[in-house]
């Protein structure tokens, strides 16, 4: 009987609001029709050591995928930008430097050209720019991921997608309204991937 092969995981460091949503799900989305487990803080318990979370979910994940879209101050009192999403990027490329070279990071953008401003230690490396569409971050995971053994079409990706936005209405009602908690990207993910492994043949279980 074959054995069958674990699925990698993919660390996802995004930002987290309502405005989001649509390119929240297109990387839950697209993650899942490349065969990848989709793993974010959101599922870290507000009891635990954060930051030890955090490391260690980056070090279980073969990949990892990093959105600097949020550059801008937030709307509450401190005026204040927000400084998680680049420090897990670096946490991330120093665990690929340092100790795993298999790690791979991708950034993630929604403005061409602004990476250079807001973070030029990073010159050099071409972020994927998906201008705040989920259709964005669909092809630019395609084109991130082009060694990937799953190699699903624009369409397929697109398909599942379209699933999970129908699917997160009812998250939402059930879930207090928000898609960002633990038990929201649980069930999401489990949903893409089963709408993945109906889309693309080679990821029937």
């Amino acid at each position: 009987m074959r054995k069958r092969a674990r699925r990698e995981s993919a660390f996802l460091n995004i930002p987290y609001d309502r405005q989001y949503e649509p390119v929240y799900l297109a990387f839950i989305a697209g993650l899942s029709g490349f065969g990848l487990v989709p793993r974010a803080t959101v599922e870290i318990p507000t009891s635990d050591r954060r930051l030890d979370r955090i490391v260690k979910l980056i070090r279980d994940c073969r990949y990892s995928f990093h959105d600097l879209s949020r550059v801008q101050l937030d709307r509450g009192r401190p005026l204040t930008p927000r400084f998680n999403m680049p420090f897990e990027l670096g946490l991330a490329v120093d665990w690929a430097l340092v100790a795993n070279p298999k790690h791979e990071w991708f950034v993630f953008e929604s403005k061409s050209h602004r990476l250079q401003k807001s973070l030029s230690d990073l010159n050099g490396t071409d972020p994927y720019v998906h201008d705040g569409e989920a259709q964005g971050v669909l092809r630019g995971l395609m084109n991130a991921l082009t060694r990937k053994v799953h190699r699903p079409g624009f369409s397929e990706l697109d398909g599942i997608y379209r699933d999970l936005r129908v699917a997160a209405r009812n998250i939402k009602l059930e879930g207090g309204g928000s898609l960002f908690a633990a038990r929201p990207f649980h069930d999401l993910s489990v949903l893409a991937r089963r709408s993945a492994q109906a889309r693309i043949s080679s990821l029937h279980p």
